[in-house]
């Protein structure tokens, strides 16, 4: 259907045509079906997404609306919209605009969605909501992640082999437990390849400003870090990566959430992608078929990973590793306490088969894990929780940088 924006309909209807048709639209999973002929609406459902960010950001938000348009096609009797750009004090009232237009199912798709979200389900218990990246549910409020903590780690470990500094940055959003979790995991698999590697942390408090992801890419690698990560909307730091290693200076990278690789065919090492459409597909399914109602959701959290399919190593769809690092990452060789001698290409696919399995065999966050202050964080053989997952508030001991206040 045509995209909606709240307070400027037409302007963002003709940016979602230009923006989304020659960016964020080309890259449709290639699992995405034709959509059958529409049921009318009074026999389907109507699904809205609110996003915090626009289509094209090439990253969340984008990532979001894929998922989107992959259920929309692949279900007759499902009509959808999207309102891009929306910012948390706008959230009640966007919803009140979808109510009275017979939206019955509402996605809500950001962290700090969750309270407008909460309150706006207790103002319409008839509508199912639910919402992303939170931990508040109510009878008609479900939650759902797609998780990347996985990912991260294995993109540490190739992180860690690379590096010829021992220093790796990382560009971060705003300083929230799901970010943190993300750089904690990063930084476990530099260490657990690399012990003298440190990670280097840079806050830009944002989801999606390429211009301060540029600065703070810069502002790292002036550090001496030769091998970068980030949290941050856009292909921004994978650009930056490129043009260094163009002026004879290389630096590497790690892509994230959408695939990068064309933006840093040199550079871009590997990444993490997310298959929202997994998700999407399942919830929209059981709200149909009834499994799902205004009465149950209480407790229904989604949390998938890679052994659900959700997310996805790799610079690209269909390719984990970029083809020009393998040699690299086979030749890199080190003693590991598991597996003995070991290739660092060869753990990294190992950790990636075993992440992979339903009984899902390792876990990055299995102690002995210590925090920046020595304090021993999750014991000796021990997984961290999911709680402890959710609210992580602190870094491990490899970590350069610190926690804003709030974080």
């Amino acid at each position: 259907m045509a995209a909606v924006k709240y307070g400027n309909l037409i302007a963002v209807a003709v940016i979602s045509l230009i923006v989304g048709a020659a960016i964020s639209y080309a890259l449709i999973p290639p699992r995405i079906v034709e959509k059958p002929v529409t049921v009318p609406v009074e026999r389907g459902l109507k699904a809205a997404w609110i996003y915090v960010g626009p289509v094209g950001d090439f990253g969340w938000t984008h990532a979001h609306d894929v998922g989107r348009r992959y259920v929309e096609n692949k279900f007759s009797w499902l009509n959808t919209t999207k309102i891009e750009e929306v910012e948390a004090g706008e959230v009640e009232a966007v919803v009140e605009m979808l109510v009275q237009q017979g939206y019955n199912v509402i996605f809500t798709t950001s962290f700090e969605f969750m309270n407008p979200t909460i309150k706006a389900a207790k103002k319409y218990p008839d509508v199912i909501f639910f919402h992303c990246a939170g931990c508040m549910r109510a009878p008609n409020v479900g939650t759902y992640f797609a998780e990347f903590y996985q990912l991260y780690y294995l993109n540490g470990l190739m992180a860690g082999a690379l590096t010829k500094t021992n220093k790796v940055g990382y560009v971060a959003a705003h300083p929230i437990p799901e970010v943190i979790r993300h750089i904690n995991a990063f930084a476990l698999g530099v260490k657990e390849v690399n012990p003298d590697a440190k990670v280097h942390v840079v806050w830009i408090n944002a989801w999606y400003d390429p211009q301060l992801a540029r600065e703070a890419a810069e502002a790292l690698i002036a550090e001496g870090c030769d091998v970068l990560a980030f949290t941050e909307d856009s292909p921004t730091v994978v650009e930056v990566a490129q043009e260094h290693y163009d002026l004879g200076e290389p630096v590497y990278v790690f892509a994230h959430y959408s695939p990068m690789l064309s933006f840093g065919k040199d550079v871009c090492v590997s990444g993490q992608l997310v298959h929202w459409e997994v998700i999407y597909e399942d919830i929209i399914a059981k709200v149909y078929a009834g499994a799902y109602n205004t009465t149950n959701l209480e407790n229904v959290d989604y949390w998938w990973m890679l052994r659900e399919g959700a997310v996805e190593l790799g610079a690209d769809f269909g390719v984990p590793i970029n083809p020009k690092f393998i040699p690299v990452l086979q030749e890199k060789v080190i003693d590991h306490p598991e597996f003995g001698e070991i290739s660092v290409y060869d753990l990294v696919m190992k950790r990636l088969e075993q992440m992979s399995e339903p009984t899902v065999i390792f876990d990055p966050f299995t102690g002995p894990i210590y925090d920046q202050n020595g304090v021993l964080r999750i014991p000796a053989g021990q997984r961290a929780s999911h709680d402890e997952l959710w609210t992580m508030n602190w870094f491990v001991d490899n970590v350069v940088g610190t926690i804003p206040s709030g974080g």
